[in-house]
């Protein structure tokens, strides 16, 4: 585990990623987020693993993304922010009725982050759909429900994201990251 890696969570639409746009403009290192991805990468090839097609192949590439950004990560200096983690992809599943296969499940176990992850909670305020996020309201509300059993079942602690402007709140995890 290290604990200059430090995940941000929630279910989608709830700010996630204009905060570590926002993040890595202060400097720090940034991963950038498996769903989009690979969503974005298998949309320009026509390839079959869409969330919305074949969630099980999906969750497969979303597993080989977040190793490859854990990997690149070791290899930065300082703190690397995580638009998601690896146990992103065991609430994902859970999410969809689908088993947890014993790998995926194993990977969230190994590839560790700081102990402690910012959790953005559900906002209705700002949820837009766009030609990556498909999901409603409802469903961004229960990933976040997701997340949370999740992250907590893998023994981190959460720290939720409050609901005010980009800018207060990076300066909320600035602060709490020290």
């Amino acid at each position: 585990m290290t604990e200059r890696f430090v995940v941000l969570t929630g279910g989608p639409g709830s700010g996630k990623s204009t905060l570590i746009d926002r993040l890595a403009g202060y400097g720090y290192a940034r991963s950038e987020e498996a769903g989009r991805g690979v969503i974005r990468d298998q949309m320009a090839i026509g390839g079959p693993a869409l969330p919305w097609n074949d969630p099980g192949l999906f969750a497969e590439l979303m597993l080989s993304w977040e190793l490859r950004s854990y990997r690149m990560a070791e290899a930065a200096e300082g703190t690397v922010l995580f638009d998601r983690g690896v146990p992103d992809i065991v609430g994902y599943l859970r999410l969809e009725g689908l088993p947890v296969p014993d790998h995926v499940a194993g990977a969230a176990r190994r590839f560790r982050y700081r102990s402690t992850v910012f959790i953005a909670p559900p906002w209705p305020e700002i949820y837009e759909h766009d030609g990556e996020r498909r999901q409603s309201l409802d469903e961004a509300e229960r990933t976040y429900a997701a997340m949370v059993e999740t992250y907590r079942g893998y023994g981190y602690e959460l720290i939720i994201l409050p609901r005010v402007s980009v800018e207060a709140r990076a300066r909320f995890v600035v602060e709490r990251l020290g």
